[in-house]
């Protein structure tokens, strides 16, 4: 089986097919078709499939956030650029969005809250529950194991596995942590979905070996290297350090503008000039 290095960093590029979005041209027809979702008119999918890019999957998770946060406080409709507003990108940006999952709003009202919300489970695949399973129970792993967010947004943390003799059998969060010799099997029997790496970087590859032998096809990972696997595996790297590095660079392009801006007001001041 061909395998190849995936370290999720290229946001520019589409997702493999993703079977419950349809390429809808909104120039083609007069009228978005329709059908009906919790008794509400809302566009149907045709029949070509269309990929989303990964940076617009990305942007479709903080919109659900956004909206659910939006539902709670009793929002019936939210107009685009309200939704855009609370979600950090512009309006453009977020009309293009939806548009991949067929999605237009109505003039003068905007979307219906529930309604976009169900739209966006649907695409994000949250219409049920996606199983998790954590390997290496160290500081982070201890964190993610414990953290109640996950079950309530359709991620439920089913297995828990280390190396260290003196963690088996221990309850962490709930859960007994497993041998991490017991994956393939483990994973294959309670069909884990996603797969979350949080060794050292020296394990990571062996560790994602286990969890694609046992029907793993997500994988999330910590740990700073980049995997080998098989094509039909999608790889989601998390790696701190770099996130950090580009915030230092923003850090530094921000001082360099202030002083670059000090420095022409100095000149200027010196020559006469009202800034």
């Amino acid at each position: 089986m061909a395998r190849v290095q995936r370290d999720g960093g290229d946001d520019s590029a589409p997702t493999t097919e993703l079977p419950a979005v349809r390429d809808q041209d909104p120039s083609a027809v007069s009228e978005p078709v329709t059908g009906s979702v919790n008794g509400r008119k809302v566009p149907m999918a045709t029949d070509k499939a269309r990929a989303i890019p990964e940076a617009a999957v990305a942007r479709l998770a903080v919109y659900l956030r956004v909206l659910s946060g939006m539902a709670e406080q009793g929002a019936v409709t939210v107009s685009s650029e309200e939704l855009a507003t609370a979600a950090g990108v512009n309006s453009a940006k977020l009309r293009k969005d939806l548009s991949y999952i067929g999605t237009y709003g109505t003039r003068g009202v905007g979307y219906e809250v529930d309604v976009l919300t169900s739209e966006i489970e649907r695409v994000l695949g949250l219409t049920g529950q996606q199983k998790v399973a954590v390997v290496g129970i160290g500081n982070l792993g201890h964190a993610l194991a414990n953290y109640g967010g996950f079950p309530g947004r359709g991620f439920p943390v089913e297995a828990l596995f280390d190396v260290d003799p003196d963690l088996i059998g221990i309850p962490v969060g709930g859960l007994p942590v497993n041998h991490i010799d017991d994956i393939p099997d483990i994973c294959a029997k309670r069909k884990i979905a996603i797969g979350v790496i949080a060794t050292p970087p020296t394990a990571a590859q062996a560790v994602c070996d286990r969890l694609v032998d046992g029907g793993v096809h997500c994988v999330l990972n910590f740990a700073p290297v980049v995997l080998q696997v098989p094509e039909h595996v999608e790889v989601r790297k998390v790696d701190l350090a770099i996130e950090l590095q580009i915030l230092s660079f923003h850090v530094a392009r921000n001082a360099e503008q202030r002083a670059s801006r000090r420095a022409a007001a100095a000149r200027a001041s010196s020559n006469g000039e009202v800034v």
